[in-house]
């Protein structure tokens, strides 16, 4: 789904409702977007791929 938005910040709500409905846990959504950066990081505790906006989401920077 990140993908469609490549360089945009994308809300933790927006991402949840496109997932799993109109409702959600942030808690849920920051532990699958950590397994992901396990995936697809080099170094997933500086992700250069999917960075977090504090307060806001996250931003998929073109890989």
């Amino acid at each position: 789904m990140l993908v469609r938005y490549v360089g945009r910040v994308l809300t933790h709500q927006t991402i949840m409702s496109q997932l799993w409905g109109a409702t959600g846990d942030v808690q849920q959504l920051r532990v699958y977007i950590r397994q992901i950066r396990q995936k697809i990081e080099i170094d997933p505790e500086r992700p250069r791929h999917i960075i977090t906006e504090t307060g806001v989401g996250y931003r998929l920077v073109q890989l």
